[in-house]
């Protein structure tokens, strides 16, 4: 007996339904924790989204209100609130050579006066304050740089461009980079002032680079991290000669905190830096070339009495040629050396004098 239409549309849509509940992993004989997986699987990858949408939502809105923008008569640069005194810290080649800023907080319409305290160029660090401290101003929190890891997540913030409270979000890229500004050659680093000419020439050791976006302007802004801190200040963006020196996506190196915590505390309290942490060899030096006019060593000019190389013999005329095992050939490749040195370590220093190579330790 042939089945009514109407019975027959049921049955082919009761099949079809079975179709679907195959083709998707159900099974109507299996128990309701396995039909219902899938579905709480799906669900949980827009939860995990969104914690983490409102986590970067926190962090920018506890931290933002501390990063503030600085306008010297050229350079256009960023800063973090560092005391509820007014002070603020930033890069050393953001400051240049002057005196007073103008600078826009997150609480302020018009901007307000601030006076350099100090600039340290030797670790691109200075600390300007306000003239006046507006209400609400908030300073930010400062991390623990040994507690930084490489794949942790990072925002930037900063006036890129001049665009003020901007953010850029990347991860820590590597740890422990010693690098020097204004360098020459692939990957150098170039500073992210403003002005194309900024830096200082520093050699900072132990700086954290990071994948977040680093742009003109961003400099002496704030490295955070998801827990709200500070874990380093945007100073630097390697550069790329295939692209005509413009900044190469995604390298960009931050100040470590601990460091700038170590020079900005002496700032404010002695109003100038007594104790960089810095290992040096107590010279004043210039890069020499060999006949085939190719970097050869440092020529030290002066030495300072009493310090490391007084103590070791070292006299102005004498070349230096290396330090432990580093080869020394430029003033530049000595500061990267001794970068990663701490005071009070014994090393050992190659030098020429008169033709015959030496050693001193």
């Amino acid at each position: 007996m042939n089945a009514s239409p109407a019975r027959r549309i049921l049955r082919t849509a009761a099949a079809f339904g079975c179709c679907l509940a195959l083709l998707c992993g159900c099974s109507a004989f299996g128990n309701d924790r396995t039909a219902n997986a899938p579905a709480v699987r799906a669900a949980a990858v827009p939860l995990a989204a969104t914690d983490l949408q409102n986590q970067y939502q926190k962090v920018i809105r506890n931290v933002l209100p501390s990063v503030v923008q600085i306008q010297a008569s050229h350079d256009l640069g960023s800063g973090v609130v560092y005391d509820g005194s007014g002070h603020i810290v930033t890069n050393a080649h953001v400051v240049g050579d002057e005196k007073k800023f103008r600078v826009t907080t997150a609480n302020t319409d018009e901007p307000l006066t601030a006076t350099l305290v100090y600039s340290y160029p030797q670790q691109d660090l200075a600390v300007i304050r306000l003239d006046k401290v507006p209400a609400g101003l908030k300073a930010a929190a400062f991390g623990d740089t040994d507690k930084v890891q490489v794949g942790q997540i990072t925002l930037a913030m900063g006036s890129p461009l001049g665009l003020s409270s901007s953010v850029t979000e990347g991860i820590v890229s590597a740890t422990g980079r010693t690098v020097s500004e204004n360098t020459a050659g692939w990957g150098s680093p170039r500073s992210s002032a403003a002005e194309s000419g900024g830096g200082t020439g520093a050699t900072i050791p132990n700086m954290v680079q990071t994948s977040a976006a680093i742009n003109p302007g961003n400099s002496g802004g704030a490295l955070v991290n998801l827990d709200g801190q500070v874990i380093g200040i945007p100073t630097l963006a390697a550069s790329d000669p295939n692209l005509g020196g413009s900044a190469a996506p995604g390298i960009g190196f931050a100040i470590p905190a601990s460091m700038v915590t170590t020079v900005a505390d002496q700032i404010i309290r002695q109003g100038k830096v007594t104790d960089s942490g810095r290992a040096a060899l107590g010279i004043t030096g210039r890069t020499v070339v060999d006949v085939n006019y190719q970097p050869a060593g440092v020529a030290v000019v002066t030495v300072k009495p009493g310090d490391a190389a007084d103590k070791a013999g070292i006299r102005p005329g004498d070349t230096l040629t290396k330090v432990g095992r580093d080869d020394i050939t430029t003033i530049t490749s000595l500061a990267e050396s001794l970068a990663s040195d701490r005071p009070g370590q014994k090393t050992t220093v190659t030098y020429s004098r008169d033709g015959v190579s030496r050693k001193a330790s």
